[in-house]
């Protein structure tokens, strides 16, 4: 999509106005839900090419849906990705993705801080069907590139980590998969593609769990995946269509068009905010460890500058004192929500050990670098002084 001087139009741009004229639907400037499973055929004939794939078309609705459809174009345009499948959930995107790409035999080479439900399919749920999951420290190239092997179809990872906010490398990464012909998949969902683009970087897929910021209000579950078109039609036609049935309701996706069109200017507010809570906790006297991309002595300083325009809106830290002063921290907050989500507009906070990473057993959660005391923190959009001073309150009290 151009803008009135023929250059390609801002990204803000591009997810309001990108795929559609109001005067095809006459007149509406909002596009409309199309609250329909099924599809009726001008012929037999048309029926039967739309099935043999040799026309573009709707046939059912849990595949493509015309309100869907717009999203995807969206979001693939966001992401400067060919194409874009939007399903159920993010593990409905990671689930599909893996059973589409992969069969028996098949290896995955996986950072070792993930999303606990992603760990738990990695670790517990593909290795059922015979794929070998390695989990490896993804920050130590040399240990990726050693457990890529014969076997390996894709590595995985996520950039920033959840729930510690790892860094990792994406174009080092994509290196080494390069070199021995394996896919490289990276969940994009802490960043956003305004913050962040993997694919621009050599990534093949993006992943989101669009729950989370792309939907920004808190009230829809859908995923993304997106990459080459032949991609993403073999995940719709295998991963969706029959090996998960994930598909995402019309009015889901219509709440996330609605979210796409304020993503921009909802991400640099997160981004501000969490910028300036981060640097406050860092030097907060009841803070023993803080993990924010965007501070400048961040360890991984240089990476986060190559690959993202911002350190986006999660913290984590730990206070002194360890889970049980965090606990009381966390019980004493007023504004700011215990919830397990984030990218809302609200400001929410939780503790990964018995929260959303209690899916890592103790000790590979210790050795993992996901810590007992650990809470994350996902800055919202209220005003940041007043995010602030809850923390402050409850900060006071250990």
């Amino acid at each position: 999509m151009k803008s009135g001087r023929n250059k390609r139009a801002g990204q803000a741009t591009r997810a309001i106005h990108l795929g559609y004229d109001p005067a095809t639907a006459q007149g509406a400037l909002t596009p409309p839900i199309y609250l329909t499973s099924t599809y009726a055929f001008e012929s037999v004939e048309q029926g039967a090419a739309l099935f043999r794939g040799e026309r573009e078309g709707y046939i059912y609705g849990r595949t493509k849906n015309p309100t869907q459809s717009l999203l995807e174009q969206r979001i693939a345009d966001l992401e400067n990705a060919e194409a874009a499948l939007v399903v159920a959930s993010g593990m409905a995107a990671i689930s599909g993705t893996f059973w589409s790409l992969l069969s028996q035999g098949d290896g995955i080479v996986a950072d070792k801080v993930v999303y606990g439900n992603t760990y738990a399919l990695l670790d517990k749920g593909v290795t059922r069907f015979g794929i070998e999951t390695k989990f490896v420290d993804f920050t130590n190239l040399d240990e990726v590139a050693a457990a890529i092997g014969p076997k390996t179809k894709l590595v995985y990872f996520e950039t920033p980590a959840n729930p510690n906010l790892r860094i990792v490398d994406i174009a080092g990464v994509v290196a080494l998969a390069r070199a021995k012909n394996v896919l490289v998949v990276v969940d994009n969902t802490f960043a956003t593609p305004i913050l962040q683009r993997p694919i621009d970087l050599g990534a093949d897929l993006v992943i989101h769990s669009a729950t989370k910021f792309l939907g920004g209000h808190g009230d829809l579950l859908a995923g993304v995946v997106a990459g080459k078109a032949e991609t993403i039609k073999t995940i719709r036609m295998n991963g969706l269509r029959f090996l998960t049935g994930a598909t995402i309701s019309p009015f889901a996706a219509f709440l996330m068009l609605r979210g796409l069109k304020t993503l921009e200017i909802r991400v640099e507010r997160h981004s501000k905010s969490a910028a300036t809570i981060a640097e406050r906790l860092s030097k907060h006297p009841a803070i023993e460890t803080l993990h924010y991309p965007g501070l400048a002595d961040h360890p991984r300083a240089a990476i986060v500058k190559r690959q993202m325009s911002a350190g986006g809106g999660l913290i984590a830290f730990e206070i002194k004192g360890g889970i049980k002063a965090g606990i009381a921290v966390m019980d004493k907050l007023d504004i700011i929500r215990r919830a397990v989500s984030l990218g809302d507009a609200e400001t929410l906070i939780q503790h990964p050990a018995s929260m959303t990473h209690a899916a890592y057993e103790p000790e590979v959660r210790a050795k993992h670098g996901i810590s007992d005391g650990l809470i994350r923190l996902s800055v919202g959009l209220e005003n940041v002084e007043d995010i602030w001073d809850d923390l402050e309150q409850a900060l006071a009290a250990v």
